[in-house]
């Protein structure tokens, strides 16, 4: 039964209220670090735009050839699935316990004191909310009750993107340095940027600066929740040696998103008799989640636990092959690209096409009618700048 009666000592008058277990909610919701989109049934698409480089010298008679920059479009997705919450009542249990619980009339729930059945119905919904905030940050979709859906951490693991900061610092403020150094310059100073930390992290960090002679807080107070200037957030189901860096708002101005059926769904409960014989009643309610990054790239992740799930790995980019050479003719010729990343296709040199493919990118050309043309295609590793792949380009002259 959902009531499981241990012992009870009354003999005398009762508590106007029950009593229950203080517990956390949903914080990565209530505290708007996460855009939950609502009246999603089955699937939405998070539509991501970059755009290579535009800008180059004024010609006074451009052709398609001088055309620069591509515009890059792909799309991650959202796909909630189904849970629920279902347990089973028996009002008859409060006959044993305090007077006045006690139901009158015919036993039915409808008859038991209203306080009683908001008490047992808010404990439902806040213990379902508490679910939901771990589900939200270290959820795993599997087969048991324990994997419901993907949450935040799990979506990041993922994302081959996501920079991972490779520190030995042992303090909260050597790894919050090594954090900052890596945070991409163009989200640095956006006002959405938060640091997402578990209690315990905090308050090592808070420790640390009060230990600073005359430059912090006193023992008997709490340092700002900053670093540098960005907001630290703390989860209580965030994991311990942990540390976050990206961008969080209850709107699409940041990184991390939710889909749901239903926005209030956690909180519409479906009560009734188990059947029309039964004295047994049955709270229910039905759920649909998923969650998800927008950009890995906007992501900063420092892992310190014992067994890391993220771990810095190489950054790398090569083609094949590294030089083409295309007929007087015209043609085209593909090249295939391996890189650890995204990467960003540079300008196409003077006199030639290039489109992105499937397996890397397509260099083509016109009939060539005057000399011999030459020219280096730049392929840039988004995650890291600094590795690039170079593809030598040739058209040979005519005749």
């Amino acid at each position: 039964m959902a009531i499981i009666v241990r012992n009870t000592n009354y003999s005398g008058e009762v508590l106007e209220q029950l009593l229950t277990l203080a517990a956390t909610s949903n914080e990565i919701v209530e505290k708007g670090l996460i855009m939950v989109i609502p009246g999603v049934e089955k699937k939405i698409s998070l539509p991501r735009l970059k755009t290579g480089k535009m800008l180059q010298k004024r010609k006074e008679n451009p052709g398609v050839e001088d055309s620069k920059g591509n515009f890059n479009y792909d799309e991650k997705s959202l796909d909630p699935v189904d849970f629920m919450a279902f347990t089973v009542f028996n009002p008859r249990t409060f006959e044993n316990i305090w007077r006045k619980w006690q139901p009158k009339g015919n036993l039915v729930f409808s008859e038991l004191p209203p306080e009683a059945q908001n008490a047992l119905l808010a404990e439902l919904a806040k213990r379902v909310q508490f679910e939901l905030g771990d589900h939200y940050v270290n959820g795993e979709y599997g087969d048991d009750d324990d994997h419901l859906f993907n949450g935040i951490l799990t979506q990041m693991a993922k994302d081959t993107e996501v920079i991972v900061v490779d520190s030995a610092e042992s303090t909260m403020l050597g790894r919050l340095k090594a954090m900052r150094a890596k945070i991409p310059v163009a989200i640095r100073n956006n006002p959405d940027l938060r640091i997402l930390m578990s209690v315990n992290d905090f308050d090592k960090y808070d420790d640390e600066l009060t230990q600073r002679e005359s430059k912090n807080t006193s023992e008997t107070d709490v340092n700002a929740r900053r670093y540098k200037g960005i907001t630290i957030e703390t989860l209580a189901a965030w994991p311990d040696d942990l540390i976050v860096c990206t961008l969080c708002s209850p709107d699409a101005g940041g990184n991390l998103f939710a889909a749901v059926n239903l926005q209030d769904d956690e909180d519409v409960i479906q009560i009734d008799k188990i059947s029309n014989a039964s004295e047994l009643y049955f709270f229910k309610m039905l759920m649909k989640a998923d969650t998800n990054i927008a950009f890995g790239e906007e992501v900063v992740v420092l892992d310190k636990r014992s067994n890391p799930v993220f771990k810095a790995s190489e950054k790398k980019i090569s083609v094949d092959p590294a030089s083409v050479t295309l007929e007087a003719t015209g043609g085209s010729e593909e090249v295939t690209v391996t890189a650890s990343g995204e990467y960003e296709i540079g300008s196409a040199p003077a006199g030639f096409k290039v489109e992105a493919t499937d397996k890397g990118v397509k260099i083509s050309a016109g009939a060539n009618s005057g000399s011999q043309k030459t020219g280096t295609l730049t392929l840039t590793l988004n995650a890291d700048r600094s590795k690039t792949a170079k593809i030598t380009i040739t058209q040979n002259q005519k005749g």
